[in-house]
């Protein structure tokens, strides 16, 4: 069973049941800290690698931005693959991205980069990873929601995070999503723990969102990290969104589930609506009466990205 985040995780400050829970962070420090060892001894890898990931956890784009960065780098020429840890509950994200471009999913990343690494791939693109010690990226790039930022700033389990804000300062730039909301004070945040660092803000654009029109009703599902953002972005378009079911990031949808759903639909003389990674976690039979909104990642200073991947590169 898969459990959403608790609320009090998102608080802009801890509570009374995070620092009950603080004494259980200690596993997650002394972890962390012997994978900034291990990972500082690591031979250089044969290939070029970029680690997009994240400290907070879910919801930040980096599925997203991976397969973008992997476009990126297809117009620059570059032999490009995306690697992607293999989870039996993340087949979602594994379909996504074997869709947009070479994917090399193994149970551990180095055996993904050995793959690559037969097949004359120049640079290897990590979907998640920067808590593995086993390999030395050359970029490591952290993802951040700009609603969400670093919740009550603690690390698991009292708060969302897989390692202090601290960090920022080993990692080359920042990456932070949002849906067009000021993003001046998490930028002066980042800057006080890495004044180097580079900054990019992230947005999502649908692609086909003529095809729904905002004089219907719509009720609207999803089961991934932040599904605040993709309410947000339909109710910009102005879509009438009239019912909302949030399930846990992965969540394998039962046909109860679907039945349940279609019912409320009907009941309400809505249309249902989902994102493009729950939809794809549906059964042929389920999905029927069921449509998806295909979003791409933009990037602000994509020019600038561009340009400081080419000498990092």
């Amino acid at each position: 069973m898969k459990l959403i985040k608790p609320k009090f995780w998102d608080y802009k400050k801890p509570n009374a049941l995070s620092y009950f829970l603080l004494p259980l962070t200690l596993p997650i420090i002394i972890n962390n800290f012997y994978i900034k060892l291990k990972r500082n001894k690591k031979k250089e890898n044969k290939i070029k690698t970029i680690c997009i990931g994240n400290i907070y956890i879910g919801g930040t784009a980096k599925t997203p931005l991976s397969i973008k960065i992997n476009q990126i780098l297809n117009r620059l020429n570059f032999r490009s693959g995306i690697i992607k840890k293999f989870y039996k509950n993340q087949i979602d994200e594994q379909k996504l991205l074997s869709d947009k471009g070479k994917l090399y999913c193994f149970s551990k990343r180095k055996d993904a980069l050995r793959e690559a690494i037969k097949d004359n791939i120049d640079v290897a693109v990590f979907d998640d990873g920067l808590q593995d010690s086993s390999i030395n990226y050359d970029l490591r790039f952290v993802c951040f929601n700009n609603i969400k930022w670093i919740g009550n700033g603690l690390l698991i389990p009292a708060g969302p995070l897989r390692n202090k804000i601290q960090c920022i300062k080993d990692y080359d730039a920042v990456f932070v999503n949002g849906n067009g909301e000021n993003s001046t004070n998490i930028k002066i945040l980042i800057k006080k723990y890495n004044q180097n660092i580079r900054i990019f803000e992230t947005y999502y654009k649908p692609i086909d969102i003529h095809k729904f029109n905002n004089k219907e009703r719509y009720l609207i599902f999803s089961g991934i990290g932040n599904p605040d953002i993709f309410k947000e972005t339909l109710l910009k378009n102005n879509l009438n969104v009239v019912k909302e079911f949030k399930f846990p990031d992965h969540y394998t949808y039962t046909e109860k589930d679907i039945r349940s759903i279609k019912l409320y639909a009907h009941n309400l003389n809505a249309k249902i609506l989902t994102t493009e990674k729950d939809y794809v976690r549906l059964s042929k039979d389920n999905s029927n009466g069921i449509e998806f909104l295909q979003i791409e990642l933009i990037i602000k200073q994509e020019n600038e990205l561009i340009n400081f991947i080419k000498i990092k590169i």
